[in-house]
């Protein structure tokens, strides 16, 4: 695993009244944007090339991050047209030489061990899987449901019931040629309504549990703590 997409084309509507200029992954985080960190995190695990998702305010990316960054080989996939989650991951698929590709999203940092996660995966050759979080509060969030041999059985739309759960932690291995096989091209659709959930059945999804630390800089509030706790991020050298 050598290759990862981020979704870093992020509008970031509920942040609006505390980031306005920026693409929602670029919010400056201890003076730097907090996609600096998922760069830091993923260079420590071997990712050498990088394909970033990009849409809204695209050239505050390609002008902070150019061709190389961190050492990690850089490319763009820009949405003309906003083209969902599913859509972009699928722009910038294209991009990808590999068969395993990492995927996360660019407004949130879940520390999983990469090792440990790719392990996971080989072992129980799924055409994707997903990092799942256990949260006390999984409210703000759809849980997720898994059967025998951790296949994901069930994504159960999120409600206002506070109560514990296993959330999608938004960082996805995803087979390249499954992926490409099985969606349609130019067209925009969600990898998360369109292509996990309306192909459960049809193809091996499965879902591995990890407890690392886990933020979502979505919300005002959680944007303030990421300003507190990333001033111990573990991948700054």
């Amino acid at each position: 695993m050598t290759e990862a997409i981020i979704l870093a084309g992020g509008f970031g509507t509920r942040l609006q009244t505390v980031v306005s200029d920026v693409p929602k992954p670029m919010a400056p985080v201890n003076g730097r944007p907090f996609l600096d960190y998922i760069f830091l995190y993923l260079k420590q695990y071997g990712i050498n090339h990088v394909v970033l998702s990009t849409g809204y305010l695209a050239h505050k990316v390609s002008d902070r991050y150019k061709d190389r960054f961190e050492g990690v080989r850089v490319s763009y996939a820009v949405e003309e047209a906003p083209l969902g989650t599913g859509g972009g991951i699928r722009l910038a698929m294209e991009q990808c030489a590999t068969e395993e590709i990492l995927v996360l999203n660019g407004d949130s940092f879940f520390d999983v061990d990469l090792k440990v996660y790719a392990a996971q995966y080989k072992s129980f050759g799924p055409a994707g899987a997903l990092a799942l979080r256990k949260v006390s509060n999984a409210a703000r969030y759809g849980t997720i449901s898994l059967g025998k041999d951790q296949r994901i059985d069930a994504f159960k739309e999120k409600d206002s019931v506070e109560k514990p759960g296993l959330i999608n932690g938004g960082v996805y291995l995803l087979n390249r040629k499954t992926f490409l096989e099985n969606t349609p091209a130019n067209k925009t659709f969600s990898i998360e309504k369109d292509f996990f959930e309306t192909r459960i059945s049809e193809i091996k999804l499965c879902g591995f549990e990890h407890e690392g630390y886990f933020i979502d800089i979505g919300i005002p509030e959680d944007y303030r703590r990421a300003q507190d706790e990333f001033k111990e991020f573990k991948y700054i050298s």
